[in-house]
């Protein structure tokens, strides 16, 4: 697969194009696998049918019927308060080849999954139940398993979970039944003591087999350094003898040297001949006297390091040998453990035989799709299939789970919820025949594949193999009906539900829909993601479940150890479509309920499958000069009209939105279901202006408000603001940050006779500006600043306009504080450290470092090149224009893409990261000097 892609073709006879996989560094290693499943269809060696797998995909015409005899096969089945639907969808698919079950939220598709398998149990059927998580899984076997557990066998395995479970209530009541490994274990019970006694036992012989095998290897090293001590001694021996007998030699040669004397008179010749034959004997003499020497020498410290490793293995056998006099011999010790050996081994294959027996008792596994689709064989043989949730679930991995059914297949989900989250189609590398194919595969889910959703429009077709539950049991009417404008207006739902409220009555929540107004109340962010969050919209959410706190629907701070039922999180959810919004809100939160909660805020994909009494929707637009792309499609197929589906019907009781209704129907197209909703709501929600929840004060009305209400966020009109930050100014005790991207002298003035008498007094005073250059007014102004005792901090782009004080109070809106003399709007006063906080953040993360753009001029020889080019003084080590820029080479740039997220630049031919990005992922690819 070098191209990151993987085509596979499912059979000849499928008349569509093949599968296009495209991989991504997230979930390259399960595509991989799920693509070898492809490949082996339909092979003798794979366990996937392509005919049944066919089935899903609307290939082959499936038997559809109804059975006959469900009284039979599920108990008490008259007795089960089931509507008409539910009962059909039940009974269709135990008497169907192939079914699709249509389950929109509330309407009990959970319970009739749950008695889909326990009939088709009771039909003699093995089943494999899967869903695309760990949480739908558990859910569901939960039910299954209160349907099953007094079958016989339950205990031993007839239910089984393959997999972590997630769900907290389904291990508590059924892990030790549902679990192979700890029914194994409560089954091999015996065997496990058992086994545990005979490797008991084993120990101390594998000890004292160990002690004779440590002795008898201690005695070898004995006699081997015993025996090189000898041998060491003789070869010093030796070589002093051979040295001695050298010296000797050469005593004698240097006599006879002497006796010859000089080489003169009448035998001078004779002589000189005579001397140079006893010198070249001395020499070989004294040499032989040097080398016997050393090689004796050298002996003689060998044997003194041997002598020393002598004396240490000597000192460790003595405690060996005392240990092995009282051992009964190694032989009688290794008989007796290869005897218990054998039996520890017999008792383990035992073991491992129970294991393989629970998991041939199972009838009913419950799993992910996508452990499915990778585990060689769950189970021995497989009957049934049933997926959850399927909207959720890939086309090829569906695909793949379908065709390991060898007798029916149900299909249930809600194709207008949540879709699979996937990734080629909206890849911008990607081929526009990669884009179509994985539109194709991988954008569609089953019920459109299988042609029960028209592929334009998303209305349903009357198709005998679907069948649609209509009546919803979670929420109120109210709520219902606005679930039906958006996303259901072609099948409405019906409710089955009493229309009451299980929370304490409140003013604020006197209606289960209502609609929280703030297009009165406007604070333009700045940036391209001021859309993802609005600070009007957190303080409103603040100050709506400050209030539901006063009329104890939801609980305060102090109180602890709250029962099941009551916690937050029992009885609400907030819901964002941003993540910049919901780590806002989370804060906000925090600290209004004085702990973190896990799942009382966060974005729309991590609450399906829930629901609460009170949930909480903020839309969020309003604060940028876009809706976002969570707003922008349109259609009963679109993935606007399933996260709003998702996020409107997970109230029970009742539903808040906060929006800014004019600026989202001002910006929504005709037909969007967006559109429809705020509508509806406008027409049949309790409306709250933004005023009644965030209140617009008086700069008077500080000075005499007590300390719970001057910690409300607060709006001020434009003529009140100056004097209401006056106020604020004269009450901080420690630090004021003023953040003004430019300087007027008058404001400049103005500002510095209420900041000096602080600075004085000892408050930090920081003003965050622009770079101004020097010699400029604006220069001059930092100088005064300083001078006056500011501290001054320079900055190449900014467009923040706060003001924080004491890190507690933050002053939000279009106040330029030091550049013109007021506001020209509402101004927002924040009371919340971690609003102070987020902000502060926010403002230090925007790119400091990032210089301005860097001015285009023109390169010598180039008078025709575009303005647009790019300068040529870039270079690896440069950073311009929020980029830096790196010397990758070819063979390294994929790593450079998936460690750095680093882009080509193909002018300059260079790669580049963000200016931000962290030195030590990049280090490699930067100069030394940089």
């Amino acid at each position: 697969m070098p191209d990151g892609k993987v085509r596979v073709q499912t059979g000849a006879d499928l008349g569509s194009p093949p599968l296009n996989v495209q991989l991504t560094e997230d979930d390259t290693a399960n595509m991989e696998v799920l693509a070898e499943r492809l490949e082996q269809a339909g092979g003798t060696d794979s366990a996937i049918d392509p005919k049944m797998a066919g089935l899903l995909i609307g290939q082959g015409r499936p038997r559809v019927g109804r059975c006959d005899d469900t009284d039979r096969l599920v108990r008490g089945y008259r007795d089960r308060r089931l509507n008409p639907r539910q009962r059909h969808a039940i009974e269709q698919a135990l008497g169907s080849e192939a079914s699709f079950i249509w389950g929109p939220p509330g309407t009990g598709k959970t319970e009739v999954v749950a008695t889909v398998v326990e009939g088709c149990y009771r039909q003699g059927l093995r089943v494999l139940f899967l869903a695309p998580t760990h949480v739908a899984v558990d859910q569901a076997l939960h039910r299954m398993c209160d349907l099953l557990s007094a079958e016989d066998g339950f205990d031993a395995g007839l239910v089984q979970r393959a997999g972590d479970i997630a769900v907290p209530s389904l291990a508590a009541k059924y892990g030790e039944q549902i679990n192979p490994d700890l029914i194994a274990d409560r089954l091999a019970t015996s065997l496990d003591a058992q086994i545990g006694r005979l490797t008991t036992d084993l120990a101390p012989l594998a000890a004292g087999i160990t002690r004779h095998e440590e002795a008898a290897a201690a005695s070898v090293d004995r006699k081997r350094l015993r025996d090189l001590v000898d041998s060491l001694d003789a070869t010093a021996d030796e070589a002093e003898s051979e040295a001695y007998t050298a010296s000797f030699n050469a005593q004698r040669i240097r006599q006879e040297i002497g006796r010859v004397g000089a080489s003169t008179g009448l035998f001078a010749a004779r002589k000189e001949a005579r001397l140079r034959s006893l010198h070249a004997e001395l020499a070989n003499a004294d040499y032989a006297y040097e080398t016997f020497s050393r090689r004796a020498d050298g002996a003689r410290q060998d044997r003194s390091r041997c002598a020393a490793d002598l004396e240490a293995v000597e000192a460790r056998l003595r405690p060996l040998l005392e240990t092995v006099s009282v051992l009964p011999a190694i032989g009688r010790l290794q008989a007796e453990a290869e005897r218990l050996q054998r039996q520890l081994k017999q008792m383990r294959d035992e073991r491992q035989k129970v294991a393989q027996a629970v998991r041939s008792r199972c009838r009913v596994m419950g799993t992910t799709v996508p452990k499915a689709v990778q585990s060689r064989a769950l189970m021995s043989t497989v009957d049934v299939v049933v997926i959850d949730e399927a909207g959720m679930v890939n086309l090829p991995s569906a695909w793949c789970a379908a065709g390991l059914a060898g007798k029916r297949l149900v299909v249930a989900g809600d194709f207008r919820q949540l879709p699979a989250v996937t990734h080629g189609s909206g890849d911008w590398k990607a081929s526009s025949e990669d884009k179509t194919h994985s539109r194709f595969w991988m954008d569609r889910d089953a019920f459109h594949a299988a042609g029960l959703v028209d592929q334009q429009g998303g209305a349903i077709r009357d198709d005998p193999r679907m069948i649609s539950l209509n009546e919803q049991y979670r929420m109120r009417p109210a709520i219902c009906s606005l679930v039906n404008e958006v996303a259901y207006p072609d099948s409405p739902l019906r409710t089955g539900r009493p229309d009451g409220s299980r929370l304490p009555r409140s003013p604020l929540i006197e209606s289960p829909l209502v609609l929280v107004d703030t297009s009165s109340r406007v604070l333009n962010g700045t940036g391209r993601e001021a859309h993802k969050s609005n600070p009007v919209h957190e303080a409103a959410v603040h100050e709506l479940i400050r209030g539901l706190q006063y009329d104890t629907v939801l609980p305060a701070r102090k109180w602890k150890d709250l029962p099941e039922g009551e916690r937050p999180t029992d009885r609400l959810a907030v819901i964002s479509p941003y993540r910049n919004q919901k780590k806002a809100l989370n804060a906000s939160l925090t600290y209004r309920f004085g702990s973190t909660y896990e799942g009382l805020v966060d974005t729309v994909h991590r609450f399906q499958g829930s629901e609460r009494p009170l949930v909480v929707i903020d839309m969020v637009a309003g604060a940028g000069a876009k809706l976002g792309q969570f707003y922008e499609g349109t259609g009963l197929s679109s993935a606007t009209c399933r996260l709003l589906n998702v996020a409107l019907s997970r109230a029970q009781d009742h539903l808040v939105v906060v929006a800014n209704v004019d600026f989202m129907l001002n910006a929504l197209g005709q037909g969007s279901e967006a559109g429809k909703m705020l509508h509806h709501l406008q027409r049949h929600a309790q409306r709250i202006p933004i005023e009644e929840l965030v209140p617009v004060r008086s700069a008077a009305d500080l000075g005499h408000l007590d300390a719970e209400e001057l910690a409300r966020p607060a709006f001020f009109p434009a003529d009140e603001v100056e004097r209401a930050v006056e106020w604020d100014i004269s009450h901080a005790r420690s630090s004021i940050d003023i953040y003004c991207a430019f300087l007027s002298p008058h404001p400049v003035k103005r500002w510095l006779r209420h900041l000096a008498p602080r600075i004085a007094d000892g408050v930090r005073v920081t003003v965050h500006t622009r770079r101004h250059e020097a010699d400029t007014r604006e220069a001059d102004l930092v100088k005064t600043l300083e001078t006056s005792g500011c501290q001054v901090t320079a900055r190449e782009r900014m467009h923040e306009k706060v003001m924080i004080l004491d890190d507690t109070v933050l002053w939000h809106g279009s106040l330029n504080l030091l550049a013109h003399s007021g506001s020209t709007d509402l101004m927002m006063r924040i009371t919340d450290p971690a609003s102070c906080t987020r902000v502060r953040h926010i403002v230090e993360r925007a790119r400091m470092d990032r210089p301005a753009r860097t001015p285009w001029k023109p390169r010598s020889g180039t008078a025709n090149e575009r303005p647009d080019s790019a300068p040529s003084d870039i270079a690896p080590g440069t950073v311009a224009d929020g980029r830096l820029y790196l010397a990758v080479p070819f063979g390294e740039k994929d790593d450079a893409r998936r460690l750095a997220k680093a882009r080509w630049d193909g002018k300059l031919r260079l790669w580049h990261v963000d200016a931000n990005t962290p030195r030590d992922r990049i280090r490699r690819w930067l100069p030394h000097d940089a």
